[in-house]
């Protein structure tokens, strides 16, 4: 037999060495792999694809990314917006104009109790007609807007009181007759004496939360208006606060576009008013439904947060029809459901509620309760009121709460 020759260990720079032979070949396999499937795989740098694109592809995807990217933001904001908004209780109120139930025949007392007493309502958006309480120079008539102050505070309610010459409702302007022919420099001066008056007589009102100046002061294609100037709005403002510091001061944007309340004043809220379904009179003679989403009007409350670091509330929420050119007395209930149903008024409801906005005023609930005393149909009386019973913080407007 052959001696074994005896196994002698590798030292460890032999296998040092063994080690990265291998590990060179093995790299120069990998490698031979990468180029065999870059050989087989075409890359195009991307400024090729785009200079192929022609100037209407180009202008199209320009568009495209910057419609996408717009939205993006704004759907952001808003939902930014409502997410800083869910802490605060939510708030139902309503616009009650006297003048508004004479004219559907109603008892005035009556139908702002059946709000409070039936659909639960606790705070009210009131008016100061300048016409109605100054019929005569010097001498006001104060008694109307104080048995509606006496229910505010019996029932445990707040008031929003507008204040100013333009007020809800046509014709928006509520002038006297007497100061009709005077010249701005005349009849100024006397809106602001009766500014005055009024505020001296609520201020110290426990049912007053706020008030509300010039409603829609900028929208000059609607109304009867004769002066829009900015000047005259930050001096009113400036004078509601001198004359009452500690009240907040609301002040409406004059429509639901794209916009930022930028300028002068900066009052202590802004108020917005929402109206989903009318009738569009000046082109296709139909009903028009506003595409807006509800988160459309969260952006625009917290872009407004953002710029101005004030909220935003929906002092008018279109809860009444708005039919063909006409009054709604003059149009059959047929008609006015087409603008406005009961199942229409439920969704309406919760709309302004998805919008993130903390307090909102109904407007037109005169007209529901019309439709039940007058009409004999309660739908649009019953649906409100169980909206409003599903949503309503009923502890928020009552001050021992």
């Amino acid at each position: 037999m052959k001696d074994k020759k005896p196994i002698t260990k590798a030292s460890r720079k032999e296998l040092a060495a063994e080690r990265k032979l291998l590990g060179t070949h093995s790299g120069l396999k990998e490698e031979r792999l990468y180029h065999r499937i870059l050989n087989k795989v075409r890359f195009e740098k991307p400024t090729f694809w785009w200079q192929d694109r022609s100037i209407w592809q180009k202008i199209g995807l320009i568009l495209v990314s910057l419609i996408v990217l717009l939205t993006s933001s704004m759907y952001g904001i808003a939902r930014w917006y409502i997410a800083s908004q869910a802490h605060k209780e939510f708030k139902f109120g309503a616009t009650f104009i006297p003048s508004y139930a004479e004219y559907f025949e109603l008892d005035p007392q009556a139908t702002m109790q059946a709000m409070i007493d039936e659909l639960g309502i606790h705070h009210f958006r009131l008016v100061s007609y300048w016409n109605d309480i100054e019929k005569n120079p010097g001498t006001y008539d104060f008694s109307q807007l104080d048995w509606q102050f006496k229910k505010a505070n019996e029932s445990g309610s707040t008031v929003s009181l507008a204040i100013g010459l333009r007020q809800p409702r046509w014709p928006e302007c509520h002038m006297p007759d007497w100061a009709m022919t005077q010249q701005k420099d005349v009849w100024y001066p006397q809106l602001k004496a009766f500014m005055a008056k009024v505020i001296d007589r609520y201020k110290g009102n426990p049912a007053l939360q706020s008030y509300q100046l010039e409603n829609e002061y900028f929208l000059d294609v609607f109304g009867e208006c004769k002066d829009f100037s900015r000047d005259r709005l930050v001096d009113e403002f400036n004078f509601v606060k001198q004359q009452d510091p500690t009240h907040t001061v609301i002040i409406s944007r004059s429509n639901n576009a794209i916009g930022l309340p930028i300028g002068n004043p900066r009052p202590d809220k802004f108020g917005i008013s929402v109206y989903k379904r009318v009738w569009d009179k000046a082109f296709t003679k139909r009903y028009f439904e506003y595409p807006f989403p509800a988160w459309f009007y969260a952006f625009l409350a917290g872009a407004g947060k953002i710029v101005t670091g004030k909220d935003m509330i929906i002092h008018e929420l279109q809860a009444e029809s708005w039919g063909p050119n006409k009054g709604i007395t003059e149009i059959s209930i047929e008609e006015q459901n087409k603008s406005l149903n009961a199942e229409r008024l439920t969704n309406r409801i919760k709309y302004g509620r998805a919008t993130g906005m903390r307090e909102v005023d109904l407007w037109g609930v005169e007209m529901w309760y019309w439709r039940k005393v007058k009409m004999n149909d309660p739908s649009l009386w019953n649906a409100g009121k169980a909206a409003i019973r599903d949503q309503q913080c009923y502890d928020c407007y009552l001050p021992n709460k």
